[in-house]
Order: C-alpha cells, then structure tokens, then sequence
C-alpha cells in the first residue's frame, strides 16, 4: 500500500513538466496572470468566484449560489473555532459547541442525522481535507485550522458543487490560502481575559523576483479553553508554507502542511428541564453552568482500557480530539494552445483521534436504580482531593445530587491517510455569435479508513470548575462493583459493544465534463459526473455477531485478583475479521441558465442530482454482508439529493443582494447510536438572502435563510413520517455590523436560529437563540493595532443540542449549549 501511496504523490509531477514545456511554445498568451486565485486578486467590481465551477467567473455570470468571506471578514469574526467561523455563511447551519471539531454542518436543510459534514465538503485549497466529512467521531474539522494563512473562504451551495467535486451535492467550503503576492507579514498575539488562553500567529509571504514567490505562517497555542476543565485542554499548533514559480504563460506551486494539536471534547452534560413539552423550561443545575462546566475533568485520571492491540494502556483525558496532519501538495495551471490545463494533487498522512467523555445516564443520587444498589451498600470518591472519603448524602452532592454513568472513550483513527488528485482543461470556443466553454477532467482520491473504538465505563459526580472525580460503589455484601471508579472496561453492562476496529479504503475514479454557452446576456450551461468507488478491508469487533466474542477478563491493576470491574473487559477479536468488498457507482449532473439583465443584476435557474456514498456509516450494519464484504442492496451504497434552486443577485458600488429560493429531496442512511438507526428521505424547500450595503463609515454584511424540512418516510421507523426533522430551525441568520471611524473600528457578530424540535419525534422544541459577539479594533499605528473581541458578549444560555425526547419527570436532561462569555485582547503588529 505504501507503493500506491508513493506512486500517487509522483502523479502529479508528471502533468506539470509536459505542460511547462507546451506552454513555453504556445502560440496563444493568456491576458492575465492565472496562477493568482482571486483570494489573492486585486480588488475589483468583478467577484470571481473559483470553488465548485468549472472556471472562475464573475458571480453574477454563473447559475449558481455563492458567497465569500474576504481576510477583512474573518478578521472581525470573532469566531474560536472553524465551525464559529463558517456559521458566518448564509444558507449553512452549524452546530459549533463541541470545541474546536467534530462540530455539524448542512446546507438548506439537507438533514443532520449525525455528526459531521455528510453533504458538504470542506477543502483546503480546492481539494478535500477528507475525502468524507463524517466520519463516526472522525469528522473532518478536526484536522483542519483557520488562522493568518487565510485568505478567502468561498462557499458553494447545491448548484454545480455536484458535479465538479466527489461526494459534495449540498456545497463546498474551500479555505483559500494566502500565495505571497504582495510583501509583507503579520504577528498577532491573543490572550484571554477572562478564560485561559495564550495564542501567537505569524503570516509572511513576498515576490522573491518576478518569477517566484512564497509564503509561511501558523500558530500555536496552549491554555484550558473557555471551559472550566482543569488542565490545559488546548495545546499545540500548524505550520503552512507555499511557493509559486510563475512562468510565462502558468505557474507551478508547491505547497506543505504540518499539524501537531488537540482540544478538548465538549459531549452532552447534566441540563435541567422543567415545564411542560409545550413550554419547557431549560437551565443549570446548582455548581454545574451549562455555559462554562463540562463533564470532561483532570480529577478523572486517565482513560484505562484495552489499546487497538488489546493491550492495556492508560490514555491520558488532556489527549482530546487530536491531530497530526502532514501533507505536500503541488498545483499548477498552464494555457496551453487555447486550453487551460489545472492540475491540483496532494497526499496527506492523517493520523488523530478523540478521547471524549460519553455521558449515558444521570441518576438523582436520592433514586439510584437498583443495578447500582437502589439506595444500599456504600458510595464513596474514588479519585480527586478527596479520594477514599465516604459519601453520605448522595442526594446532597455537590448541591446537586447527582450522579453520572459515562463512557469515557477513546476513537483512534490511526490513518486516515489520503491521496487526491484532480485534473482538468477547460477552453472556450467561438460558436456562432456566442461562446462555448468546454471542461474536461477527472478526479481520484484514495482515503483509508483505520479506526479503534476503545471503551470504560465509570460513575462520576457532577461538579463545577473542571473539580467532578470518579465514585466507587460497594454493595451491601461488601463486594466492590467499581475499580477506582470504573464499572467495567467496555462501553456498559456486561456487553462488547462498540469495541470496534475498521481497516478499510476508499479507491474513488470520478471523471467529469461540462458544457457552457454565453451568448449576449444569456449562459445555458450544464455538466455530468460519473463517480466509481471501490471499497474493500476488514471488521473487527463483537458487534459483528456470528458467535464471536469480545468479553475476558484482565487483571489491570496487578493485584492478581479479577475484579467485578475487572470480569467486563471488552477486547476486538481479530482472529475473526469480516470482509469488506464492494463497488458502488452512481451519475450526477446538473444544469442551468443565467440571464445577465443588465451589468449589476442577474436572475439564473438550475436543477442538480448528486449524491453522497454511505462510508462507514454503512459498516457493522445490515446493509454490508459479512460473509462476503458486499452490499446486499447496490443502491444502498449512497444517498442520492435532488435540489432545484433559482433567484437573482443585484450588485451596486454601496449595496448588493443575492436572493435563491431552493427545494431538495434527500435521501439519508445514517447512524445515530453507532448502528444505522435511519434509513429515510426528507425534503425541504425555503429561501436564503445575503447582503452587503455600506454607507459613509458605516457597514453591513448579513444573512438569513428560511426552511421548512419534512421527514417523509424512514423504513426503520414509520412514526417518524410527515415530523420535522430534529433540530432544524425555520431560521437562521448572521449580521456583522461595524463603524470605521479611521483610527478606531467598533462591530457586532449577531448569529441566531429559531427554536426547533429537540427530536424526531416532536414533542418537545427547544428555543431559538441569539448570540452577540463584539469587537473593538484601534490602530495605535499603521503597523500596531490592539483588538478587544468578546463572543456571547451577553452570556446567554444558547441550546444546541438536546438528547431527551420530553420533559422527564425527574427534571434530569442530557443537553449541550453554546459556550459562555469569552473575551479575549489581541496585538496585530504588520511588517
């Protein structure tokens, strides 16, 4: 396998040097300079826009749905995350509360069943970090950073993202580098006020001489983040290079990443919820913030489990999600006799994971259930300051009274290696009394997928300020149920689920065409894809079923006695693999027409099918044999998205708008519990609106986007018919506000939703929101500006996530919610 690997990192070398030379005797000489992307541009009324079409046009020219977020943009922000940052997007809902990735991202409501990106692709570069974007506790965000590299962030949303990207049919989000067009660098310095954080950034990039050019930047960081967890939960760093040789007619770029860091796992925690399910009341629990506290704490100690090769190990909790990226990649573009040739390859060695804490059940330590003594034996602290110390009163703890029941886990995915390369031409024709633009080109990616769910579980209390520790439990007899707070080393009760080990690949061919006519004012254009993917590895895990077993017991403690503990060890049987061993191949296509109606407003029309291949989401399941590694059913090997969009964009000096009303029929088989719970279709139709409009010193940018979704049917679940789907507002919306005033700038960051269902079932809705962020910007001098930035400025509590289905009866529910107040200062000195 590494001889594949290798041979495809040399693939792209062999386009660059042909087309070099064809270039240098090309008749034909390009009025521009095509190895500057428009990120990198000079300003103009003209928005090229490059991400998911076949050429870089002016938005008004192209039947499609776009919006960009610019360095300036980003800058004023706010956002801690890459999930803060894209929610900044129209017609892209995001849930950004679990920390620095593994946050949840769809586009005009394509369904959010799970985890992850299933729809959408995230690019770096105009190539996927990930060939899938959800990965079970793998998702793509977490090996992938926003910092000073950034120079653009362009977003596609349905339209022709189907069919000029794999596995993409509700948008694209491309990360745009910075190439070193124009001298200069930046050292920005960011600390916390009032949470722990210490941050430095640094971005340079120059011409060297009029043929080449480079840049570098990144970052590191180290702090316990706007949690109270503690430890130091953030820490680590990136470093991105780039350099470009700029020939005559193309260029040739080299580019390198290197990403060592972790953050912390945010998962649901303890979340009071009170009233009725038609008016239910959510808030804290006394000394625990649904803001501020989370589940994860140093006084837990390490994880103690069984390792990938079944050995024992003790993890430690600081370890968080991870990541550790290395990649190299080359680019080049050449006009060649007419045609203009892109070639864009890059081989990544991805190795991370997340070490999370899993909350299954809280119990009102007044009602223990009876698995747990029902009120008999004794309970006593286990780990923490006061460790071995009785506790007396379970319905008093922590003024709470309770106690939880969670996984602590760890999912190692230890390669998510991947090679993608994409190879186009594109050349435009005089036919008639119009022009003919014709693209060619064909994309390949090989994505492994090596993964261990690793499981404990334990008992711990529910504390404020990163302070909750493990608890022991004896029963009445006197026997220990627990060891140092453990119940069992697997997931929970006496059972191997979940202890699970994929090694599978990803071999996907996708060859693509289009074709676009302009002609005066109007363009008619439409384009085809044929995506072929060949998926073949193993399994391994007790999940399978087939008489294998994945329970023994180990003596982790060396006392030479088993524990009750001790007797639930789960452990991944891999004298018995099952095979995987599967093609799958579906078409996509789409077509449009745009009409220019005069030189700053355009109206466009466009249906798409694409589709989405399942992944692993499609293992341990019933739609994989597990004798023979096939699909049972073909067509289950992907969803398929029907999407039709139309609307207009009007572009003036001081304003601009762009209006697209959408409908889309979605299939979705996903997981929720780490089996395929859905196996549905949904459909959705609504509008989304953006805009820009300045005015003297003052400037707006904002957006807001209506849905109204549908469950129609899931063959696993027939009650869920005619629901709305869980969690899917009817709004959503973003608005930056700001006054430059020359040496002073002052804004806003607003974003909000409102409310939605908490579940498929309906019964309960959680409540909208609205989150203020604001930032303060002075320029001391040209080269030294001081920024004030304040996210969830007024500290509300802003629900996310909530897992139980109705008001329960005890008041006890498991929810996530949007971080608190953080306010952070920042020194931005250039040179």
């Amino acid at each position: 396998m590494k001889m594949l690997y290798v041979s495809a990192a040399i693939v792209p070398l062999l386009f660059v040097a042909p087309s070099h030379v064809l270039a240098q005797t090309a008749a034909t000489k390009t009025a521009e300079a095509p190895g500057i992307p428009a990120a990198n541009a000079p300003a103009s009324r003209e928005e090229v826009f490059s991400t998911g079409v076949a050429k870089g046009r002016d938005r008004l020219d192209s039947a499609t749905s776009t919006s960009a977020l610019r360095e300036r943009d980003i800058e004023v922000s706010g956002g801690r995350s890459l999930g803060d940052l894209l929610r900044n997007l129209p017609g892209i809902r995001t849930e950004s509360s679990t920390g620095d990735g593994s946050s949840a991202y769809t586009i005009r409501g394509l369904p959010l069943a799970s985890g992850g990106s299933k729809y959408m692709q995230l690019q770096e570069d105009g190539l996927p970090v990930l060939e899938f974007g959800d990965f079970f506790n793998g998702a793509v965000d977490i090996y992938i950073r926003a910092d000073l590299n950034l120079a653009a962030v362009e977003s596609i949303r349905g339209g022709s993202s189907s069919t000029f990207a794999s596995n993409s049919p509700a948008g694209v989000i491309n990360l745009i580098s910075k190439t070193g067009d124009v001298k200069g660098g930046t050292v920005l310095l960011t600390t916390g006020l009032d949470y722990d954080t210490n941050r430095v950034d640094f971005s340079y990039g120059a011409p060297i001489n009029d043929k080449w050019r480079f840049h570098v930047g990144g970052f590191y960081r180290v702090g316990e983040g706007p949690r109270k967890v503690g430890f130091d939960a953030f820490k680590g760093g990136q470093l991105k290079f780039n350099v470009t040789r700029q020939f005559e007619n193309g260029y040739v770029r080299l580019s390198g990443k290197y990403l060592d860091d972790r953050s912390p796992h945010y998962l649901p925690g303890p979340i009071r919820i009170t009233g009725t399910n038609d008016d239910p009341v959510f808030s804290s629990f006394n000394t625990y913030d649904v803001r501020h506290d989370s589940m994860n704490a140093g006084n837990l100690g390490k994880l103690i489990t069984l390792d990938a090769d079944n050995k024992p190990v003790q993890m430690p909790l600081s370890q968080g999600m991870n990541a550790l990226v290395k990649s190299i990649g080359l680019e080049s573009q050449f006009e060649v006799q007419g045609w203009t040739i892109t070639q864009r390859g890059r081989y990544s060695d991805i190795e991370g994971g997340t070490l999370r804490n899993l909350v299954a059940n809280i119990f009102s330590g007044a009602a223990m259930p009876a698995s747990l003594g029902g009120g008999t034996g004794t309970f006593s602290y286990a780990t923490g300051p006061s460790a071995g110390q009785v506790i007396t009163n379970l319905g008093a703890l922590n003024g709470n009274g309770l106690v939880v029941g969670s996984s602590l886990n760890r999912i190692e995915s230890r390669s998510l290696n991947n090679f993608i390369n994409d190879l186009r031409a594109t050349r435009a024709f005089d036919v008639g009394k119009g022009e003919l633009t014709v693209t060619g080109g064909v994309y390949k990616s090989i994505q492994d997928y090596t993964s261990d769910w690793l499981y404990s579980n334990h008992l711990q209390d529910v504390a404020a300020d990163g302070n909750s520790s493990l608890i022991n439990y004896t029963n009445a007899a006197g026997v220990p149920q627990t060891q140092n707070g453990y119940l069992g080393f697997n997931r929970s009760g006496p059972t191997a689920f979940f202890r699970r080990s994929y090694d599978v690949r990803y071999n996907i061919t996708a060859p693509y065409g289009s074709l676009n006519y302009r002609i005066g004012k109007m363009a008619i254009g439409g384009s085809l894809r044929y995506d072929g993917g060949r998926v073949r590895g193993d399994l391994y895990g007790a999940d399978l079923g087939g008489g294998r077993i994945g329970i023994r017991s180990v003596d982790f403690n060396g006392d030479g006695v088993i524990s009750v503990a001790e007797s639930k060890t789960a452990f991944t049987p891999f004298d018995s693999p099952a095979p995987v061993h599967y093609n799958y191949g579906y078409v996509s296509y789409s077509v449009g027409v745009n009409y220019r109606v005069a030189e700053p407003f355009a109206v466009f029309a466009r249906y798409s099918r694409g589709a989405r291949a399942g992944a692993d989401k499609l293992l341990f399941s019933t739609k994989v044999s597990t004798t023979d590694g096939r699909l049972i059913n073909k067509s289950d090997g992907y969803d398929i998205v029907k999407q039709f969009e139309a609307g207009f964009k009007y572009r003036a000096p001081n304003f601009t708008v762009n209006v697209t009303a959408f409908s889309a029929d979605t299939e979705d088989t996903n997981v929720q519990a780490g089996a395929i719970t859905t196996d549905r279709t949904y459909k959705a139709y609504g509008v989304e609106a953006e805009g820009t409009y300045r005015h003297g010193p003052f400037s707006v940018r904002g957006g807001v986007t209506y849905t109204d979704a549908e469950l129609v049917n899931d063959k696993l679940n027939a009650a869920v018919a005619g629901k709305v789907p869980r969690r899917q507002p009817d709004f959503i919306y973003q608005a930056t506000p700001q006054l430059d005033l020359g040496q002073v700038t002052i804004g806003a960051n607003i974003i909000g939703t409102t409310e939605s269902w908490v579940q498929d079932n309906n019964l309960m809705k959680m409540p909208g929101y609205t989150l203020v962020g604001a930032f303060a910007q002075y320029r001391v001098t040209d080269k030294l500006q001081l920024m004030l930035n304040a996210e969830n400025l007024f500290d509300k509590v802003a629900i996310i996530e909530i897992t139980t289905p109705s008001v329960p009866a005890n008041g006890i529910g498991l929810g996530r919610a949007a971080n608190g107040r953080t306010v952070s200062m920042s020194a931005r000195m250039h040179f």
